[in-house]
Order: structure tokens, then C-alpha cells, then sequence
């Protein structure tokens, strides 16, 4: 390894010491890293911020395909169609313990597919709090199932999880690569979160009747604040949904048709552009930014073709090894350090792996060989699922545990991780049961 090798890697691990710790905000800790690489010069602006055929530069396709979606997510959230589909599932559920979880992760899980995780639990804990606390119960176990939730439905598509943006620009996979692939897998996951749910709350949490009786007290018809705003927000989400099953027959990226379902929508709304951008997570926005400045830098000091060549020789060109590894080191990985930095590096990794294996063929050829498009769907997989595993793991998770200590239920690491952790085991399990019964 080279001297500017040996110095942006030095870099780039204390940054993540500096995520995982907590002792800086992550999004504060990647932009110093990512400019400290400028700086020295590990890598040129250019190169950084546009890409050459050499280096990875930012993936503006996966930055604006989020900041489209979060700004039609948060849209819809101001109309209180979230809250409405919360307070719905408790009453249908009739205030059991066990059949709220089951419902309220449906309906997150199905939402987060649809729009994006970390918004989706955003909007979904608060109401899920007021639940609870009709019923006097504690709101942290239900809080860590909807959050749970939201990352394996967040699996399900193209668009539910940052990793899964990230992978699929990267390794130019389609929206219905993505149906075909993690949904199965995610349905299944979600599944076995409700015989976790079984375990964990049903046999040890109990509602009276009268708490019930308070429950069905509320009107979730109050919480649509604007019918005429959320019909148009289900007309443009599911056009833009629509659209996205096609957009490689029509030739549109899923950043153009994100920001052009989320131009839409505010023109087809009065009232202040700055509002609709209050929803959008800038600071997990600045956070990526910052990764694919740092990774450009590895490539850049040739740090990554030396991991990529390392991780060659272990698995000894076998695919299933590389598959099954990629898929474990994924999961625990990403629950160390965030699903979004770890994809932001192994992204790299593999682009750099493909183009050893398959020198001979072209840029996007080489990605989608036997051999490789396993490993891309145990990335995915295994990071999304991985990322249940720790209260670090997704932006979800953070973002929900903030909202929990604010509202006086604080939620530590440890409890997070009694959920978690056997959550992430099972369907790390499953999914490597499906990759091999898939590709295998």
C-alpha cells in the first residue's frame, strides 16, 4: 500500500470510529473525513464530485432520487394519512397487544416500501406513542417493532431503503429487479418478526378492558387534516411508483422520476416550498455525501483494488463462499458502523471485483456476470437486514430512538439489541437459505 494509501485509510477508519462511538454526529464526522481527503489531496474535486472512469465520485442518482422521495413522503405526512392508517390499525385490532405490533408493522412496513424508511417512522412513532400511552403500556417495545419493520419493508424495493438506492445505481439494477429479488425475501422476513412479536410481547404484556375502551374512543377521521392535499398525494406517489417499474424501458433514471413526482406535487399545492423541504433528512443527505467522497478516495489511493484483490483470494473465485460471506459480514458490519457507510465502501469493493474477474467485458456487463449478481443481492439483503441488528444500524433506528428519549421513553442500546439481534440472526438465516435456493 501506498503512503497516500496508508493516509486515507488512517482517515477513513477513524471517521467511522468517530460514527460508531457517537462522539461526534455521523453526518458532522463523514463531511470532515470527506474533506480532509480533498484537502490532501488524496482526491481531486473533480474526481470526487463528477466521477471518472477511474473513481467513483458522488452518486448524485441515489443523493437526489432521496431527496425526491422524502420530499413526496413528508408531503403526504402533512396531510395526517399516517396518523389516520396508525389509529386504524390499533382500533381493528381492538387494542391487543400482539395485534396492534402486527398491524402497525404492516402498515409501516408496506409504507416504507412504498416511500422511504426513515421518513415513514418518523411520522408513524409519534402516533404510536399516543397509542401506548392510551393503553398504559410502554411504548419502546411497540416503537422498536415499527422501527424493525420499516427497515425489512424498506428491503422490499428500490426505493425503501438508502442501501438499496445506493446499490442499485451502482450496480444498475432496476426497480423490478428489486420486486423480484428482496420482496419475496422481506415478506418472509416480515413474517418471522411477528413470531418474534409473539414471543417478546404477547405472552407478557396485558390491556384491561377499560384501556381498550379508551382506545376506541379515538376518531382517526380528525387526524386527515387536508383530503384534498392527500388525494394528491396518492395520485402522484402511485404514478411515480408506476413509472419506476418502467423507467429502464423508457430510459429515465429513478432520480429524475423521484424529483419529477416531487416537482409535482408542490406544483399541485399552495403554501410554502420551504415546508415541503422541512421533511426532507438533509443531514442523512450530507452523511452520503460525505461516504462517496471518502470511498472516491480509497479508490483513488488504490486502497479499495487491494481489499477487492485480498477478498478474491479468500473466497478463491467461489461464488456461494463469496455470496454467503458478503452476506454475514454485511449484516454484522452495517449494524456496526450504519448500513449506509458500509454499502457506500463495499459498493466500491465489488465495482472493483467485477472489473479483476471480468476485465474483458464492458462497464455494465461485467456487474451483471453469474458470478457477481449474487454477491450484489447478498450486499443488499445482508445490509438491510443487518442494519435491524443495532440501534447504529440505519438512520431509522437513530431517528426513532431520538424521538422515544424526547417524548420521556428512552431507549438504550441493550434493549434494542434484545430485539435486534434475534431479529437480524433469523432472517440473516432465511436470506441466505433463499440466495442459495435461488442462485444455487
Amino acid at each position: 500500500m501506498t503512503t497516500l494509501g496508508i493516509i486515507a485509510s488512517v482517515i477513513f477508519v477513524l471517521t467511522y470510529i468517530l460514527i460508531a462511538t457517537e462522539r461526534v454526529h455521523r453526518t458532522k464526522a463523514a463531511l470532515l473525513g470527506a474533506v480532509l481527503m480533498l484537502l490532501l489531496r488524496l482526491v481531486d474535486q473533480h474526481s470526487a464530485f463528477h466521477g471518472t472512469p477511474e473513481v467513483l465520485g458522488i452518486d448524485w442518482n441515489t443523493v437526489f432520487l432521496l431527496i425526491g422521495m422524502m420530499t413526496i413522503a413528508s408531503t403526504t405526512g402533512r396531510t395526517g394519512a399516517f396518523q389516520w392508517i396508525a389509529i386504524k390499525a390499533a382500533k381493528l385490532a381492538r387494542g391487543h397487544p400482539f395485534w396492534i405490533i402486527v398491524l402497525l408493522s404492516t402498515g409501516t412496513a408496506v409504507l416504507s416500501a412504498g416511500l422511504d424508511n426513515a421518513t415513514t417512522v418518523v411520522l408513524m412513532a409519534p402516533v404510536t406513542i399516543l397509542i401506548c400511552e392510551a393503553l398504559e403500556v410502554d411504548p419502546v417495545p411497540y416503537l422498536i417493532f415499527v422501527v424493525l419493520s420499516s427497515n425489512i419493508g424498506g428491503t422490499a424495493t428500490l426505493i425503501g431503503d438508502p442501501p438499496n438506492i445506493m446499490i442499485a445505481s451502482q450496480a444498475h439494477l432496476t426497480f423490478l429487479d428489486f420486486l423480484k429479488i428482496d420482496a419475496p425475501i422481506a415478506f418472509v422476513a416480515l413474517l418471522s418478526l411477528f413470531g418474534l412479536a409473539w414471543l417478546f410481547v404477547h405472552r407478557f404484556v396485558r390491556v384491561s378492558l377499560r384501556q381498550r375502551a379508551r382506545l376506541r374512543r379515538f376518531d382517526e377521521s380528525l387526524a386527515i387534516t387536508n383530503p384534498r392535499l392527500l388525494r394528491k398525494c396518492v395520485v402522484v406517489g402511485l404514478a411515480t411508483l408506476g413509472v419506476f417499474c418502467i423507467h429502464d424501458v423508457i430510459h429515465l433514471e429513478p432520480a429524475t422520476i423521484a424529483l419529477a413526482g416531487a416537482t409535482l406535487l408542490l406544483l399541485m399545492q399552495k403554501g410554502d416550498v420551504e415546508e415541503a423541504f422541512r421533511g426532507v433528512e438533509w443531514g442523512t443527505i450530507f452523511f452520503i455525501i460525505g461516504l462517496f467522497i471518502m470511498v472516491a478516495a480509497l479508490v483513488a489511493t488504490g486502497v479499495i483494488g487491494l481489499f477487492s484483490g485480498y477478498l478474491l483470494a479468500l473466497t478463491k473465485e467461489n461464488v456461494l463462499l463469496l455470496t454467503m460471506g458478503v452476506l454475514v459480514i454485511s449484516a454484522i458490519v452495517s449494524g456496526l458502523i450504519g448500513n449506509i457507510a458500509y454499502v457506500a465502501a463495499m459498493n466500491a469493493v465489488l465495482i472493483t471485483l467485477a472489473g479483476t474477474k471480468h476485465p474483458e467485458l464492458g462497464e455494465i456487463a461485467r456487474l451483471h456476470t453469474p458470478d457477481m449478481i449474487p454477491v450484489w443481492w447478498a450486499l443488499s439483503i445482508g445490509a438491510c437486514f443487518g442494519g435491524n441488528s443495532t440501534l447504529l444500524g440505519t438512520a431509522a433506528n437513530v431517528a426513532v430512538a431520538g424521538i422515544s428519549e424526547r417524548s420521556g421513553y428512552p431507549m438504550s442500546f441493550g434493549r434494542f439489541l434484545k430485539y435486534g439481534i434475534p431479529i437480524t440472526a433469523v432472517t440473516i438465516v432465511l436470506g441466505a437459505i433463499y440466495l442459495w435456493i435461488l442462485f444455487f
